[in-house]
Parts: C-alpha cells; structure tokens; sequence
C-alpha cells in the first residue's frame, strides 16, 4: 500500500468534516433546495476521494471544492433543461404513442450522452452538427445560418464526426469490446 495514501484519506476526511456543512449551505442558497444541496455536496465530495487533493489553506480548499460544486451545479440544471425539453416533447404527442417508462428513461440518458458530446466540441461545430444531423439542414442552409462556406461546414462536420467515432472506440474499450 501507498504510504501516501492513508495521509490524503486522513485529509480530505478532515476536509469533509471542516467544510461539508459549509458547502452544504453555499448550494442550498444557490439551488435554493435542501435536498438537492446534499446530494452535490456529497458528489462534491466523492469527486475529491476518486482524486485526493491537498490544499495550503481552508480558503484554497473551500475555492476548490466550490468549483467542481458550480459545475455541478450547472450539470443539474442543464440535465432537468434537457428533462424539460423531453417531457415537453413528450406532452405532445399522443397517449397512445407514449413510451414506456424504460424507454423513456433510456432516451433521456442518450438525450444526457450526446449533450455531453456536444458540449465538448466547438460551438460552431456543435451547431453545425446539430443544423445538419437533427434538423436535417443541406450544407449549403447550415452554410448561410452561421455565415460560413459550405466548404467550413463539411470541416465542421468532419471534425464531429471524428469525434463521435473516437468517443465511440473509448467506449468499446472503456467496456471491453474488442473493435471490429
């Protein structure tokens, strides 16, 4: 075992115990929710055990911890943005047609997956992707949307894609499924 290792347990337990209420209070203000506030201060904290951290000050670990909180803070409001926007589509459609509740679950955890790929792209190549992919926009229509040439859209495009098929093999090797 690691000699370092029980020392940066011993820290961020005592991180824990000194800054957890006071994280727990920062979110509850900013989510104004009690429960939601808990569950990203423990995430805050679960994040901080997968990737120990020693910090010089209380104000330099509480800066820290206040980050990966705001980001998650911000992953919870564009995932319920995305829930929105499903139970939306959803509501319009026909009872009759509704899926089940495991499908429903599955979409909006693909729904999750590709904004999440979105976001790691460049605004315009995401926008570009999304003109011609969803939308089902020619080139030339993505081309006069963002002002650029089609020429720049299909550089868009393959820049995208390129990153779908790299984020697919991670995935296949991430879950040990041998490439084709």
């Amino acid at each position: 075992m690691d000699t370092a290792e029980p020392v940066l347990r011993q820290h961020v337990e005592n991180l824990y115990a000194d800054h957890h209420d006071w994280l727990r209070g920062w979110l509850r203000r900013r989510l104004g929710d009690r429960a939601d506030a808990s569950d990203l201060a423990h995430d805050t904290f679960i994040r901080l055990v997968q990737r120990p951290r020693c910090f010089d000050s209380s104000q330099q670990a509480r800066a820290y911890l206040r980050t990966v909180a705001n980001g998650l803070c911000i992953d919870l409001w564009r995932h319920r943005e995305i829930e929105r926007a499903w139970l939306q589509t959803l509501a319009q459609q026909p009872e009759a047609h509704a899926p089940s509740a495991e499908q429903q679950a599955s979409v909006l955890q693909a729904l999750y997956e590709i904004d999440a790929m979105l976001r790691q792209l460049a605004p315009r190549v995401a926008r570009a992707f999304v003109l011609t992919a969803a939308c089902g926009m020619t080139h030339q229509e993505v081309a006069g949307e963002l002002g650029v040439s089609s020429r720049m859209v299909r550089h868009y495009i393959t820049q995208a894609m390129l990153h779908c098929m790299q984020l697919e093999a991670r995935q296949l090797v991430h879950h040990g499924t041998a490439l084709p």
